[in-house]
């Protein structure tokens, strides 16, 4: 069975990106989820010194390991002040200290959501322009304004973004099963 591992790129335990990818995870059919939790990776801030003298951290290599079991990817990226969360940004350098096409050349999906009105539409132009040079193969791209006026907690109150979240899921789970 094919694999997809979720990453919502937050360590908040209320993170609505977290919410985004439990309601995707739904959708999903005939393909196995890992969700990943960056609480349970928790690593020290990224620098060369600290490298030099401690090597890669267990936990990194735990999690690059995890990532090459991977058919694809889910990521939805919280946004901090236009830019990925620290947490996300130190996994993600400590990650291409092992391999630096982190995504594998997998099939990703790759979401954001806000509570603003933007949804992270920068984070997910930040991403959408970087990612690909770590290995992503991007199928699609999704963000979801005003969170708390568009989701109720467990499902979409806007139709047109529900359908359009539908349709780029069943693109994003095709590509994984080819």
């Amino acid at each position: 069975m094919k694999k997809i591992i979720t990453i919502a790129g937050s360590n908040s335990q209320k993170s609505i990106n977290k919410n985004l990818l439990c309601y995707s995870k739904g959708i999903i059919e005939n393909i196995e989820i890992i969700s990943i939790d960056l609480n349970d990776f928790v690593l020290p801030i990224y620098g060369v010194d600290f490298e030099a003298e401690n090597g890669i951290p267990t936990a990194v290599k735990r999690l690059d390991r995890l990532f090459d079991t991977a058919d694809g990817f889910m990521i939805s990226l919280a946004e901090h002040n236009g830019s990925y969360t620290a947490v996300f940004k130190n996994t993600l350098d400590w990650l291409s200290r092992v391999n630096t096409k982190v995504w594998r050349e997998k099939p990703m999906l790759l979401m954001t959501t806000s509570p603003g009105s933007r949804g992270g539409a920068t984070v997910l132009q930040a991403a959408s322009a970087y990612f690909p040079y770590m290995g992503a193969s991007i199928t699609d791209t999704f963000s979801l304004p005003s969170f708390y006026d568009n989701f109720n907690g467990a499902e979409f109150t806007n139709e047109d973004l529900k359908e359009e979240i539908q349709f780029k899921l069943q693109k994003f789970q095709t590509k994984v099963k080819s």
